[in-house]
């Protein structure tokens, strides 16, 4: 394991300039800020890393620190035994030197701007998310809609990369740009396809945005396609994030992650004041067959039959998925045309106030869910989603790891049916390997106890 024991870089595009408080804040050892920074800086610098233990890179790295020093034109970031891999000849990777720039420029916009507004209000949660997106760029007037949404595991199979890589290729060649979690995997195949689509229709402008936040951006690095970052403050801003800047969604097989994040989109489909949703499609190669009619089936025992209307299955053929996102993503246009809503953030999409407050996976509020087939379907959905989310962070989160560590298995409780189904899909994803790189079954230590 390499090291590179001290260099210094300016950010570049934004935030060269900060006040003395800002600059104390986030240089100080001893603030929350700057341990917040650290994090997401060492893991930017450990970028296409396939570690993805979040406390396992902490210890990796437990010398590295990066502090700001102010001078005459501007700040200094000065970086202390940072991985090796993210220079070349001893000077940072441009690339990676403007995600640490954004790095910086949303942890300080964010606590100073965003947080310091304490709201419970749902209106205001959803323009707080539009600020953070203007403020780093995301939003752009006057274009039409062509952001495609991304879903899928970082851990998965070469065969399912390749899929994912050649139906992004099929977005390229129309002209569509790309929105992922930013990691490996599911992340970087559609984006990587999707460059080599654009570079063929000469496209230069071609955007492949990641959406990231501190709990989970350790264990997914920004890949190398990434050339828009942009750091929500916590999970549910990022999901929001997602579907506010996304005009169609894909979803490629993935882990609990990924099913965390289908449950929070249907979830905000089947609220019953949003007239005009998100096109949705779950596509995968061949090998991928059983793995969908898996999760068409566990989504149809936890929701009902009638909530595969809301999805559609295309198994292999890539150009079939491209050609279906492009006539969805023109369909969207005409919609919003014809309604005057903005191309370039859903404003009409109603989201629940509980898919909104942060979700703290404490054994406490894991207990407490309500698996209830007898709530109405949206907030159920709701429910089960937090649940996911919760063995999400007891699998590679620090606070959920360092939870599970000191109490044991959350312990989730709720109808029997729910909870055999949940069981049933947990361990085909263990079978799989898909709850945590490189592990297998009789390896991986579950991070829940099923009770009911």
């Amino acid at each position: 394991m390499k090291k590179i024991p001290y260099t210094t870089v300016r950010p570049i595009r934004s935030l060269n300039l900060l006040s003395q408080e800002e600059i104390i804040k986030l240089s100080s050892p001893s603030a929350e800020l700057h341990q917040l920074f650290r994090e997401c800086a060492l893991a930017i610098l450990n970028t296409d890393s396939h570690e993805d233990d979040a406390e396992e890179i902490q210890q990796l790295y437990a010398d590295f620190d990066i502090r700001l020093k102010s001078q005459p034109r501007g700040v200094m970031l000065e970086i202390f035994n940072a991985p090796a891999q993210s220079f070349v000849d001893g000077t940072l990777i441009r690339g990676i030197q403007e995600h640490l720039s954004s790095v910086l420029r949303d942890i300080v916009y964010t606590d100073f701007k965003i947080l310091a507004e304490e709201t419970n209000n749902s209106a205001k949660i959803t323009d707080k998310v539009f600020r953070i997106l203007r403020n780093a760029n995301m939003v752009r007037p006057n274009v039409s809609p062509n952001l495609v949404v991304c879903w899928g595991g970082h851990s998965i199979p070469r065969e399912e990369y390749d899929y994912a890589k050649h139906v992004g290729y099929e977005f390229g060649l129309r002209g569509l740009d790309i929105i992922t979690g930013c990691g490996i995997g599911a992340m970087k195949g559609p984006m990587k396809g999707a460059a080599v689509g654009h570079a063929k229709q000469q496209i230069t402008h071609g955007r492949y945005i990641g959406i990231s936040e501190p709990g989970i951006i350790a264990s997914e690095s920004p890949n190398a396609i990434v050339n828009e970052l942009v750091i929500m403050p916590d999970i549910e801003k990022r999901l929001e994030a997602f579907v506010r800047l996304g005009h169609v969604i894909v979803v490629f097989p993935g882990g609990v992650g990924t099913v965390e994040e289908i449950f929070y989109l249907l979830s905000i489909l089947l609220h019953p004041e949003n007239k005009y949703g998100i096109p949705l499609i779950f596509a995968g190669p061949e090998s991928c067959r059983d793995y969908f009619n898996t999760l068409d089936a566990f989504l149809k025992q936890c929701l009902g039959e009638e909530i595969s209307d809301l999805y559609e299955i295309v198994i292999g053929e890539p150009e079939t998925v491209g050609y279906k996102v492009k006539q969805a993503m023109t369909e969207v246009h005409e919609n919003r045309r014809e309604t005057e809503e903005a191309y370039y953030y859903n404003w009409q999409l109603h989201i629940d106030p509980m898919l909104q407050q942060p979700f703290i996976p404490t054994h406490e509020n894991m207990a407490a869910l309500d698996l209830d087939p007898s709530l109405p379907k949206h907030l159920l959905a709701s429910q089960i989603r937090s649940a996911f989310s919760g063995i999400v962070a007891g699998n590679v989160k620090s606070f959920g790891i360092k939870e599970v560590a000191k109490h044991g298995p959350y312990l989730l409780k709720g109808d029997p049916d729910i909870m055999q189904a949940i069981d049933n899909l947990l361990h085909i994803f263990v079978k799989q390997q898909r709850m945590k790189l490189g592990q297998g079954e009789g390896v991986y230590q579950p991070c829940y106890k099923l009770v009911g």
